[in-house]
């Protein structure tokens, strides 16, 4: 059931588990009456959260969400017949979030579990890393070409790196005319 009260208590929560109260934050959301009421808007107002508004008949806009159901549905194990309850369906998303936050290391954040980036943990992970790929050129020089691969912590994290890059470099650009 939809309603403003649900979404503006995980609001709530979430701003207080993730202590993220003051951070720039922006909220992605469909154009639903929950997340429209003025109610919730006002408590997003107080927690400095701006909002963002998916696009009418559009299915793509928030990329991130977009990325997560891709992932869902190439699982091996996904029934592509349907689910036979909603208990079955609820306990496979469960498992999959399970293994999508703390087993599966994505390529995007240098093959890291989305659970060791939240933590910091990744930083500790990819310097062990680059420790043990430094021990293998030493050891074995024959097999490498070049440097090691980069190990280095992503600062931010895009789906479309290439062209984030690409735009990063034209606002730099103009920043020095």
């Amino acid at each position: 059931m939809e309603d403003a009260d649900h979404a503006a208590d995980l609001i709530r929560k979430t701003v207080v588990s993730e202590k993220i109260h003051g951070a720039p934050l922006v909220l992605h959301s469909d154009n639903g009456s929950p997340m429209k009421a003025a109610t919730f808007q006002v408590l997003l107002e107080k927690l400095g959260i701006q909002s963002s508004y998916s696009r009418p008949r559009v299915s793509n806009d928030n990329p991130y969400s977009e990325a997560i159901f891709r992932t869902l549905k190439y699982r091996p194990e996904f029934p592509y017949n349907g689910f036979a309850t909603l208990k079955a369906a609820r306990e496979w998303t469960a498992r999959f979030v399970q293994w999508h936050t703390y087993e599966h290391q994505h390529s995007g954040i240098n093959f890291v579990t989305p659970e060791q980036r939240h933590t910091g943990v990744h930083v500790d992970v990819l310097n062990r890393r680059h420790e043990v790929y430094l021990q293998a050129k030493q050891q074995h020089p024959e097999r490498w070409t070049g440097t090691t691969r980069n190990w280095d912590p992503h600062e931010s994290v895009a789906l479309n790196p290439m062209k984030e890059k690409m735009r990063t470099n034209e606002l730099r650009k103009h920043q020095v005319e």
